[in-house]
């Protein structure tokens, strides 16, 4: 496998399996590093374990009927060794996500002020106008109307792409040190999804909030990611810079997926590894 070296810097730090009663485990030591202010993508076809991973970043997996061993290191911390109120607080104020179907993940009877004051006062004791301009900051630094106009809407009266940003605004409202997106532009046509990535980079870059981009699609990583792990069969394969690992693809799986992918991306990763 290759693997590149990670930086000092470390904010999260990851060594997992995972496994569902008796049977084969879902994730086999796992190894996955974050470093401060990255955007790691991590790359895998359906059923290879990438929404198991997520969940076992953040706690979320039924620990009675499910089997996880090893360590997730977080800001100093061991993730699997907290209580459930330790990681309650650590869901998006420190870790947040953002998952594929924005219009299911919202609650479509609430409106949108209603729904970003609830995410915003589960971590902050403060006044009104605290919480009103911290909504509206979020909303504004995703590109969105802060206008009350747009908050009175309810999710069913937005484009998806509008509520997908509703989602990241509501992830970003405490500034988390890591997001993690779990297929995140998965359900988006292919203009709104191209701008969800530019938006993805340039909250990592003005923010230096890191972020680890979950997807199957290869190609969608080429223009924002610092460096790619590749998760095969429930292992990581092959992680390395992105553009070492698609110009020099190691492990085979990697080497089908290259194969596979449209020339133009490629040419987008040399830009931007020239660029960095």
């Amino acid at each position: 496998m290759l693997e590149a070296s990670p930086s000092n810097d470390s904010l999260l730090s990851a060594r997992i399996s995972v496994r569902y009663g008796d049977k084969p485990a879902v994730l086999r030591e796992v190894e996955l590093n974050v470093c401060r202010g990255e955007v790691l993508g991590l790359i895998g076809q359906s059923g290879s374990g990438k929404s198991t991973l997520a969940m076992a970043l953040l706690g979320l997996l039924d620990r009675k009927h499910i089997s996880i061993d090893g360590s997730i290191e977080f800001e100093g911390a061991d993730l699997l060794k907290l209580r459930e109120r330790e990681l309650r607080d650590l869901r998006g104020r420190k870790i947040a996500l953002v998952l594929q179907s924005p219009l299911s993940s919202l609650n479509p009877a609430l409106k949108i002020r209603t729904q970003l004051k609830e995410a915003w006062r589960a971590h902050v004791t403060g006044t009104s106008v605290d919480c009103e301009r911290a909504i509206r900051t979020a909303l504004e630094s995703v590109s969105l109307p802060s206008s009350d106009e747009f908050l009175k809407k309810h999710p069913s009266q937005m484009s998806v792409g509008q509520a997908q940003r509703v989602l990241i605004a509501m992830a970003i409202l405490h500034r988390p040190a890591l997001l993690i997106a779990d297929e995140a532009t998965s359900a988006l046509d292919v203009i709104t999804q191209s701008e969800i990535l530019a938006l993805f980079r340039e909250l990592n870059r003005n923010s230096g909030m890191s972020i680890l981009y979950i997807s199957h699609d290869l190609a969608s990583v080429v223009g924002i990611c610092d460096r790619i792990s590749i998760l095969h069969q429930g292992q990581i394969v092959e992680t390395g810079p992105t553009a070492q690992v698609l110009v020099h693809p190691q492990h085979e799986y990697t080497q089908r997926l290259m194969a596979a992918m449209p020339k133009m991306p490629q040419a987008t990763a040399g830009a931007k590894a020239a660029s960095v």
